[in-house]
């Protein structure tokens, strides 16, 4: 339970700050040792920080539904096709590098170079559309890969369409939402198969669940902190951070 523990708190700071969770996660299996497959944790905790997305933007959610904002939706859905195709092809591919501490930090490292490019480009105020929403996709679908930061390459991306840095985190963080829900029940089903065959010292969904409840809580205040960076001009300071934890995890894998 403690290692639960700590890859929870792990996943709500790096869910949100654009250094990975899904890396940081790997990194934290392979030091502590957790041997559980890593998509099904991964997707638990992810589930968590959905929670928090869900609270933190809930005026916005509530908006949408009371307004029946089609188009927004829509673009959410445009957004969520470019990972699920690429998933689809190299599923295989994606999950194997779960198990690839090395290239998590090669990745890592790849991210931080992302984000320091950030500082670079200009500020906008435009709108997230169709085609903004597309490009943000496609950094999404990127970041299937561990190591690779979600927010880090949407939020770069937007800032490259130079849509507004409020904007442009409210849409990325929402567009996660139907890849995780959709995870979340492939995942599901896929137990339900399996569970016959699940060993009896495997991690049980009780366990994963105190860790999706407390990545909730620790993901709340990251979106917080994140939205703040994101206003300011220190956004690419996480760039620094992804480029030294990538390089020790080549040092010490």
């Amino acid at each position: 339970m403690f290692d639960i523990i700590v890859l929870a708190v792990l996943q709500g700071v790096a869910e949100f700050l654009p250094i990975s969770s899904s890396g940081h996660l790997v990194i934290g299996q392979h030091l502590l040792g957790v041997n559980e497959p890593g998509m099904r944790l991964d997707l638990c905790l992810h589930f968590g920080t959905l929670l928090s997305i869900c609270v933190f933007y809930r005026k916005v959610i509530g908006r949408i539904i009371a307004n029946f904002e089609w188009v927004y939706v829509l673009k959410i859905l445009v957004s969520a096709l470019p990972a699920v195709a690429v998933y689809a092809c190299f599923k295989d591919f994606i999950d194997g590098m779960f198990e690839n501490a090395r290239m998590v930090g090669a990745l890592l490292m790849f991210t931080g170079a992302v984000l320091i490019g950030t500082r670079f480009m200009p500020r906008g105020n435009r709108e997230v559309g169709f085609g903004r929403a597309l490009l943000m996709g496609l950094g999404q679908a990127l970041a299937l890969l561990p190591g690779v930061s979600r927010s880090g390459m949407t939020l770069a991306s937007a800032r490259g369409g130079k849509v507004d840095p409020e904007k442009s985190a409210e849409f990325s963080f929402l567009m996660s939402a139907p890849l995780i829900l959709g995870g979340m029940v492939l995942e599901v089903l896929k137990e339900m198969r399996q569970i016959h065959l699940r060993p009896l010292d495997s991690l049980g969904w009780g366990d994963l669940a105190v860790g999706a409840a407390v990545a909730a809580v620790v993901g709340y205040f990251s979106l917080a902190l994140l939205v703040k960076a994101l206003k300011g001009k220190w956004f690419w300071l996480f760039g620094p951070y992804c480029l030294v934890a990538g390089l020790l995890t080549l040092l010490l894998t």
